[in-house]
C-alpha cells in the first residue's frame, strides 16, 4: 500500500500539468519479485506487485505526458543485519527449514555492499531514457536490466 500511495503522491506533486518539474520515481522491489520464492510467498507476491504496478503507472505517465519517469530497482542479497536472521528460527518461523536453500541462493547471487545499490540508483536518476524499466542488481552479475517484450497498445490514449 505504501508504494502505491507514495507513487500517486509523487505523481500528484511532480507532474508538469500540476505545476511540477517532472522527475523520476524509483520504487524498490527485489529479485524475489522476478521469480518464485518458496520460503517467502507473501514477500514474493508483494514484490511482484511493485514491479507490475510501477511498469503500468510508468506507461500511463508516459501516455499522459506527466513528465515523470518511473522505474524499479530489484536488488539481490545486500550485506545488512537482516541476513543474519535466517539462522534464527524465531525470525523465520515456518520457513526456517528453507535456510539452506536461502544460503545456497546467497552463494549463487553473492552478497553485495549497499554502495552498489546507490550506483544503480544514480544510473536511473541520470538516464532520462529509462522509464518503466526494472533494474536487477546482484553481486554476481552487477547492474543489469530485466528484458521484456514490447508492450502492446501504447501509442495513444483513449
Amino acid at each position: 500500500t505504501s508504494v502505491i500511495r507514495g507513487t500517486y503522491l509523487g505523481l500528484e506533486f511532480m507532474r508538469k500539468e500540476n505545476g511540477g518539474d517532472g522527475g523520476v520515481i524509483i520504487n524498490i522491489s527485489s529479485l524475489a519479485g522476478l521469480m518464485p520464492a518458496a520460503f517467502q510467498p507473501v514477500y514474493c507476491a508483494t514484490k511482484h506487485g511493485v514491479i507490475g504496478f510501477t511498469r503500468s503507472i510508468a506507461l500511463a505517465a508516459n501516455m499522459e505526458n506527466y513528465g515523470v519517469r518511473l522505474n524499479t530497482i530489484c536488488p539481490g542479497f545486500v550485506n545488512t543485519p537482516i541476513l543474519q536472521s535466517i539462522d534464527k528460527e524465531e525470525n523465520m518461523g515456518q520457513y526456517y527449514s528453507y535456510k539452506d536453500e536461502i544460503k545456497n541462493m546467497m552463494q549463487f547471487y553473492g552478497v553485495m555492499d549497499p554502495s552498489i545499490i546507490a550506483e544503480g540508483l544514480i544510473t536511473i536518476i541520470e538516464d532520462d531514457t529509462l522509464n518503466g524499466e526494472v533494474m536487477k542488481i546482484t553481486a554476481s552479475q552487477g547492474i543489469h536490466f530485466q528484458q521484456y517484450n514490447q508492450t502492446p497498445f501504447t501509442s495513444s490514449k483513449r
